[in-house]
């Protein structure tokens, strides 16, 4: 996830060279909305279906239907893992350079209910781990810190970031094979435009059953991207809004 720029800000701005080079090589959508102003609402479309919230400071929990508690009962895996957060299973407020309102995973009652499920928030630094050991789980929710997502740092510190840590999962074996990986990066909200509610950002998708060089011109927004993810580890019910946006099948290769 990156953070608080609009569409023409990025797209094929040179301080974001590798970025705007896997939407080239790859995919991306023309089209694509957030949902609202601040961050947290357009966290919670993107995984609970539904807006929630407004309020940054908000401390939950959230009982409210959400893509945790449909990866547990479709038996998948899944990790969130946050640059800088303080330990495993941290579910408390700002720390750091941690954000808990762009962490959205650990407000979910799934996760805090004193499960095992809190054991699935990790700091950023056992992604490499997991993708070297070929761990990764099903689904895996990436959160850079605010430095590192372009909210405070600059668009070419969140693209340098982007280039050192998830190309290599980009080029790991794994992430190739057929029906392999599926990466899609995208802005929470635009910067001040509140087009659809949160303005118009960027929506890149990588992987080896996307169609290459693809530009959607249909217009999305968060809820498409929760039922595109949940689609394609095979989940069939979904959250909130996600249960009846639009699908976003074209960027498949075999569409």
């Amino acid at each position: 996830m990156e953070e608080n720029h609009g569409y023409s800000s990025v797209l094929g701005n040179p301080d974001m060279t590798y970025l705007n080079g896997l939407a080239t090589t790859y995919a991306y959508a023309k089209n694509y909305y957030a949902d609202t102003h601040p961050s947290i609402g357009n966290y919670f479309m993107l995984t609970a279906g539904q807006i929630i919230t407004n309020d940054d400071g908000f401390s939950g929990p959230v009982a409210d239907d959400n893509v945790v508690r449909r990866l547990i009962k479709a038996g998948k895996t899944w990790k969130e893992y946050s640059e800088d957060l303080p330990s495993v299973g941290f579910t408390g407020g700002d720390s750091g350079g941690y954000v808990r309102h762009h962490n959205p995973l650990s407000y979910f009652s799934d996760v805090r209910d004193g499960s095992s499920q809190a054991q699935n928030l990790v700091p950023f630094t056992q992604f490499a781990t997991d993708l070297q050991n070929q761990a990764l789980p099903n689904y895996s929710f990436i959160v850079p810190n605010n430095q590192d997502n372009a909210h405070d740092g600059s668009l070419a510190q969140a693209d340098s970031w982007l280039q050192t840590n998830i190309d290599p999962l980009i080029q790991s074996s794994d992430f190739n094979t057929p029906g392999g990986g599926l990466l899609i990066i995208t802005f929470d909200e635009s910067g001040s435009d509140k087009t659809h509610g949160g303005g118009h950002v960027l929506w890149v998708i990588v992987g080896p059953g996307v169609k290459k060089g693809y530009t959607s011109t249909a217009t999305y927004q968060h809820a498409s991207t929760l039922r595109f993810m949940a689609e394609a580890i095979g989940i069939t019910e979904f959250p909130g809004a996600a249960a009846s946006a639009p699908d976003m099948g074209e960027f498949f290769s075999g569409d």
